[in-house]
């Protein structure tokens, strides 16, 4: 038991702060002054029952410095039912933005967001396709930021930063932490040329490279996924051709799950698509997460048992604890959220059986989510 510790320990250590190293290394842009847009974008919004949401993303666009004339606004709605289309609709004629309405049951049978990127890029005009969700904020020179990173070093596929607002609750705020961690590994394997994780709230890529890697193709079974199985693919054709936008002013702002519930269904989610990986690195990494959480786990009953020492297990888990912290103080500080470094004490005592849980209910790639039951096939 102690050498398997000891094993996982190690090699989760090596993992976190070769990922601390490569976050450091990653270049943060600074747009000179006479820097001249010449981009095309399209930004393409999948939507389902965003009611509450969707005009607060779109008025920030109405906000973005960059030329209008330069990027054209997709939102294509996943049979909605809670009148999200219809605001859009209404927005139309009130608005500068080059908006459109995408409604997918009039277009195909399928659903999900798969189906909805794939018809959002069918009538795209863009050079670059940027994407969010509808739920998300972002800041006014969110598309400058892709602009400069794209015309500077010619990536194909270009992951951003998000994180969370809004954050009142204990819960919120441990999730802004988990969920730094988890953009701070993403942003670094990037660095390493070894991506793993992106996230679809913040995200670019060429209409050619889509193309190229044939989509979605491969991975249609599985309901997400439509951001790292495509990060996966695009890594095999072009490893040294995609970056990350390391700059606070690019980072995309959602609202955390406010519930357990809905946190834990949303991980499950996430999980589900796990097993469906094809890439060693990225296999490794969710191995080597999973493995030193499952032996921390084990060591309390190994405590109460006597095969542990209390000191030994107290090691281990300041161990784990140092680590993390070490990583996480740099995410946060990036995303000027130093002050809620506190909050990783409280998540330390929920992180393993939530790690535990997720991944093992994630095998079944069986989930709820916006109203609909999802059953993932290979």
């Amino acid at each position: 038991m102690f050498g398997l510790l000891l094993l996982s320990l190690l090699a989760y250590g090596w993992i976190i702060l070769r990922c601390l190293f490569s976050w450091k290394r990653l270049p943060t842009p600074a747009i000179p002054a006479g820097f001249i847009p010449a981009t095309k974008f399209t930004v393409i919004i999948p939507v389902r029952n965003e009611a509450g949401q969707i005009l607060n993303l779109l008025r920030d666009l109405e906000k973005q410095s960059y030329p209008a004339a330069l990027f054209e606004v997709l939102v294509v709605d996943d049979h909605s039912n809670d009148g999200t289309d219809q605001l859009v609709q209404n927005f139309i004629p009130e608005t500068p933005l080059h908006l459109r309405l995408i409604r997918l049951a009039e277009h195909t049978a399928a659903t999900g967001k798969k189906a909805a990127i794939k018809q959002g890029i069918a009538a795209a005009s863009g050079e670059l396709l940027v994407f969010t969700d509808g739920d998300c904020r972002v800041q006014p020179d969110w598309l400058l930021y892709f602009a400069y990173t794209y015309q500077s070093q010619k990536p194909v596929f270009i992951s951003g930063p998000v994180s969370f607002h809004n954050t009142h609750t204990l819960l919120e705020r441990m999730q802004l932490v988990e969920f730094a961690s988890l953009i701070g590994v993403g942003g670094a394997s990037i660095g390493l040329r070894q991506p793993n994780m992106c996230n679809g709230a913040n995200l670019a890529y060429t209409r050619t490279v889509f193309e190229e890697v044939n989509g979605f193709a491969g991975n249609e079974g599985i309901a997400s996924g439509d951001d790292e199985f495509l990060l996966h693919k695009v890594n095999q054709l072009y490893p040294e051709c995609i970056a990350f936008l390391k700059h606070p002013g690019a980072i995309v702002y959602t609202e955390a799950r406010k519930s357990i519930r809905s946190f834990v269904a949303q991980r499950v989610r996430w999980a589900s698509k796990w097993r469906s990986y094809q890439n060693w690195d990225v296999k490794l990494l969710a191995v080597s997460v999973f493995a030193v959480n499952l032996l921390l786990f084990m060591a309390i009953p190994a405590v109460l048992l006597g095969w542990l020492t209390i000191w030994t297990f107290l090691a281990a888990y300041g161990a784990k604890f140092l680590i993390d912290l070490l990583f996480l103080k740099r995410i946060l500080a990036f995303m000027r959220r130093q002050n809620y470094l506190i909050y990783m004490l409280p998540l330390q005592l929920v992180y393993i059986p939530y790690v535990l849980y997720t991944a093992i209910t994630g095998l079944s790639g069986r989930y709820t989510w916006k109203g609909r039951t999802i059953c993932n096939h290979d």
